[in-house]
């Protein structure tokens, strides 16, 4: 694990590292994104990397890019030994509507509450802003006659009538059930009898909330299991394929990133769809957390900059923050997951001007095909990517992945059609334009996790990665007043090679919604019981797996909860205290109030072991100069110094203005900053002096 402050010069010394398939040997990680299917493959302590257009079919670029990693390495597919996989299936057919026709089973006159939802608007003072169009229309939501409450079941459901609903739901070719009854979470009987009678009725997935997520909030409760379902042939048909086409060329069966930032075999995921939920950026905050230590910084800000959007996240103690309330383009998830912020803004991201004449960047892509001007594939609008190459940050002779070479011309001309729209003069002007607009949309989504949460960015430092990340990292850490940049040797594919150092990992949680002070312990302790042995059910090795406990708690009257650590004997004071520290930490204060136990929660973890690998840099890492502009430092571009990244040396100072290329990615280090190389590769790019923006 690399140290911040280190400048090691031995070559030798192997990276301290942490594995995610939890096999020895040959192992290879592939993260589809929306643009390029990253591969990170390590053989005996050698890593090779690649990238690959992703495919329509995305099984088919993992493919695709298993075999250009394995040739570049001298192996053939069949010699790895583990296979672990981040793929953006879900959140695609989310994004794109492009989910199963789902039916929504729930309590009589509940039918709308995915309507209704909180009853709040997105914008509170937009008084046309409209909700995101529910997942399951109002034709295919269906109520049945039962009744539960917090205590328990009232009124049995009549098993009749729903199989009668069966029959209905037949009839309308549904390709997926969500059930979720009122109360469901307290007392799971009707809605067990109602999913397990449709399950034998019929033969498409039936996703039932008690088996998703046993917690209340009706609304939560109800999306998150309509997600599940609405995803789940998507996933399952992914899934299914993907372990047959690697079966066919003698690989293992690839284990699944899941949001939790946790791993998991392909049939447990196929179960449990919802989990799939940004499984690639949760990858790449894992390898940032495995590779980069934090121990002398407050934490590590995560900053990954693909094709098509930006993640931003939070590392501190070495782990990946993590919540259970996130959202995905307007739709309530509430399963853990690595708490990643998304904006669309990445090198793909198409530059515009809105009908006041502003620059804007984003939120549409180019994508893959055609992709940026430059890439030479029919594309004509102006990206980010493309204003990096007119500013010289990418050269023509760059070949980005390895081997896809630029057209200049091709992005000048997108960017001169940009200037004449919105009055600037010429491409250069234009391309400068779209990287500070750019460039301030990041900052504002680092400052959303950092500032807005209490966090002085300059004690963090800045771990950059993803194709277009080095990029752009200096030019944010200035407006940031961050000093440390870090860019890992396997930045531009960190997602891919991620998912080589995380760990197996389960959760599960139920409400019990009990005063602390009153609780029944014993009780407590049952449930937790049955939490356990819901998270070790699906775990590989249940002898190495660790469990963590912890508790939802909140002030009486409060409406939402913190969670804290919770040992292996519930301790009413102890949990009191550690609730009272978090609520002075996240809001400024604590109080002698009553306390509720809301939530209890379990977390079966199965640590991996993060692959060796060694770098040593040789020959001349100087490939040549050309010119570059940077933002204040006047109109006239600088002479900038290009090097072969993998040619530095350990101990080797680059300072700027330098601009380092690998295939996957390029950093740029502007004016003021100086760069050093460690014993594993990565570059820690120091701030000397302020710089203007």
């Amino acid at each position: 694990m690399t140290d911040l402050n280190a400048r090691d010069t031995n070559s030798d010394a192997p990276m301290d590292s942490h594995d995610a398939t939890g096999d020895g040997g040959t192992r290879i990680g592939v993260d589809v994104g929306g643009t390029f299917t990253d591969v990170a493959l390590t053989v005996d302590d050698r890593l090779v990397t690649a990238k690959v257009p992703t495919t329509d079919d995305q099984h088919v670029g993992v493919l695709e890019g298993i075999e250009k990693a394995c040739e570049s390495a001298g192996i053939d597919p069949a010699e790895i030994d583990g296979f672990a996989h981040a793929m953006t299936v879900s959140v695609n057919a989310l994004l794109e509507r492009g989910g199963a026709e789902t039916a929504l089973v729930t309590t009589e006159g509940f039918r709308d509450v995915l309507e209704i939802g909180r009853q709040d608007r997105p914008d509170l003072y937009d008084l046309e802003a409209e909700k995101p169009e529910p997942l399951v229309p109002r034709e295919r939501r269906f109520e049945v006659d039962e009744r539960t409450t917090g205590e328990g079941v009232e009124r049995p459901v009549d098993e009749s009538e729903v199989r009668d609903l069966a029959a209905t739901l037949r009839e309308r070719g549904v390709e997926a059930v969500a059930v979720s009854l009122l109360h469901s979470y307290a007392d799971p009987a009707n809605e067990r009898v109602v999913a397990e009678t449709l399950r034998e009725e019929l033969a498409v997935p039936v996703s039932a909330s008690h088996e998703v997520l046993a917690e209340f909030r009706e609304f939560e409760r109800t999306s998150t299991t309509a997600v599940d379902a609405y995803v789940r042939p998507a996933i399952d048909h992914y899934v299914g394929r993907l372990v047959e086409e690697a079966d066919d060329a003698g690989i293992p069966a690839p284990r699944i990133m899941q949001a939790n930032g946790g791993i998991a075999d392909p049939e447990t995921v196929r179960e449990h769809a919802v989990t799939t939920t940004l499984s690639g950026p949760a990858a790449g905050v894992v390898g940032a957390a495995a590779t980069v230590d934090d121990d002398d910084v407050e934490g590590l800000v995560t900053f990954d900059m693909g094709g098509t959007s930006s993640d931003v996240s939070l590392v501190r103690d070495g782990r990946a923050e993590r919540t259970t309330d996130a959202e995905v383009d307007g739709i309530p998830i509430r399963t853990p997951m690595v708490d990643v912020n998304t904006v669309g803004a990445g090198g793909g991201s198409i530059a515009w001007v809105d009908a006041g004449g502003a620059l804007r960047v984003g939120p549409e892509s180019s994508g893959a095909q055609p992709g940026p001007a430059c890439y030479g594939r029919g594309g004509t609008r102006p990206t980010v990517t493309d204003a990096n190459v007119v500013m010289g940050y990418i050269g023509p002779e760059t070949a980005l992945g390895g081997e896809m070479t630029l057209d200049v011309d091709a992005a000048r001309d997108a960017l001169e059609g940009l200037a004449d729209e919105a009055g600037l003069d010429g491409a250069l002007e234009a391309a400068r334009g779209v990287y500070r607009v750019a460039n301030a949309t990041m900052t504002r989504t680092i400052r959303s996790v950092t500032v807005e949460r209490g966090h002085d960015p300059r004690e963090f430092a800045l771990v950059a990665f993803g194709g277009a990340g080095p990029m752009h990292a200096a030019a944010l850490a200035n407006s940031l007043s961050v000093d440390r940049v870090v860019v890992p040797r396997p930045g531009g594919v960190l997602s891919a090679f991620g998912l080589l150092a995380a760990d197996e990992s389960y959760d599960a949680v139920r409400t019990v919604g009990v005063s602390l002070e009153t609780a029944d312990t014993g009780g407590l302790e049952s449930v937790y019981d049955g939490l356990v042995a819901d998270v070790l059910a699906d775990a590989s090795d249940r002898d190495a797996a660790r469990v963590e406990r912890a508790a939802d708690c909140r002030y009486a009257g409060q409406s939402f909860e913190l969670t804290v650590p919770v040992d292996d004997e519930f301790d009413a004071a102890t949990v009191a205290e550690r609730f009272r520290e978090a609520h002075e930490r996240a809001y400024g204060y604590a109080m002698d109030e009553s306390i509720e136990v809301v939530n209890l929660r379990a977390t079966a973890t199965i640590p991996g072991s993060e692959p060796t690998i060694r770098h040593e840099g040789e020959g001349d890492a100087v490939v040549g100069t050309r010119e570059a502009h940077f933002p204040g430092t006047g109109d006239e571009p600088q002479e900038t110094t290009v090097y072969e990244r993998d040619r530095l040396a350990p101990g080797a100072t680059v300072d700027g203005p330098a601009i380092l290329e690998q295939a996957e990615s390029t950093t740029v280090v502007p004016p003021a900053w100086t760069g050093d190389i460690l014993a594993d590769g990565t570059l820690v790019m120091t701030r000397t002096e302020d710089e203007g923006q």
